[in-house]
Formats: C-alpha cells, sequence, structure tokens
C-alpha cells in the first residue's frame, strides 16, 4: 500500500507505481514484503534500502535462483524497485518511465531517495482482535466489513 494512501486516504496513478516496486523487490528476494516481521526489525523495503545503501544489493537475492547473467542488470532492477518505492509520488517514476527503464538497459538511473517505510515497522498487537489464537481463515483470507463512523 502506497504510503499516502496508508497516511492520508489519497490514492494517485503513483500508487500502482510503489506496488509494482514492492512487487518487484519481493520476486527478486523470494520473500513477501511481510515476511520480515518476526526476524528482522525491518521488512523488505527497509531491508532492499539498506543494502543498497551499504553497497550490498547482491545480498538482495533470492539465494535459490541462478546466478544472474549480470549482476548490473540484477542491481538495476533493485534500482528500479526503489525508485518506485520513494515516499513522496513526484519523486516516483510512471509506469511508462519504468518501462522504458526496464527495457533500455544503458541508459542511467537516478539515485533513488530513501523510501518513507524503511525505518521501522509496524508491530501488530495480533491478540487485539480475536480472544484466542485459533485460525480464523484455512486459506489466510479475510473479509473486511465497513462500517460508518
Amino acid at each position: 500500500m502506497s504510503p499516502e494512501y496508508a497516511m492520508e486516504g489519497r490514492f494517485s496513478i503513483k500508487s500502482d507505481v510503489f506496488s509494482f516496486g514492492v512487487l518487484l523487490l519481493e520476486i527478486i528476494s523470494g520473500k513477501k514484503n511481510s515476511s520480515f516481521y518476526d526476524s528482522d526489525p525491518l521488512h523488505l523495503l527497509g531491508y532492499a534500502w539498506k543494502l543498497w545503501n551499504a553497497d550490498r544489493g547482491m545480498e538482495l537475492m533470492d539465494p535459490t535462483l541462478d546466478n544472474p547473467s549480470s549482476t548490473s542488470t540484477l542491481l538495476r532492477y533493485i534500482n528500479i524497485g526503489l525508485l518506485c518505492i520513494q515516499g513522496y509520488p513526484d519523486d516516483r517514476p510512471t509506469m511508462s518511465d519504468v518501462v522504458s527503464m526496464l527495457n533500455n538497459e544503458y541508459a542511467p538511473l537516478p539515485k533513488p531517495k530513501e523510501p518513507t517505510f524503511s525505518l521501522c515497522r509496524l508491530v501488530v498487537n495480533t491478540n487485539a482482535s480475536f480472544s484466542n489464537n485459533e485460525n480464523h481463515s484455512i486459506n489466510t483470507v479475510t473479509i473486511s466489513e465497513i462500517e460508518a463512523r
């Protein structure tokens, strides 16, 4: 979910770009954005940003993947993913720009800015909504009910 939607309820054409960036980083890493909750104080976006800043972007790659034919291509995809998840919609590229970046491997890419959600994680109180720990869904699908304020 893009920061502008999560914090202000605003949806923009750049919200989909944010979601694409998260998806791209999930594909590269082989991990879901939410899979970091139990093992690390960072989530995938923060972890990717941390590795990128330390010039260790290759560590983000899913270890089950074969070695990429070009490390520069993988680092380029990480850069594009980080450009897509920047905090402010105006800083993110448009989807047509993203497609152009993916197709033109020799065009220089701008440096990404730090994602909004990179420094902390949301601590979820799992006991707040349910009084017991039973599994309420066999397929992990939930249904939300909308109530008036």
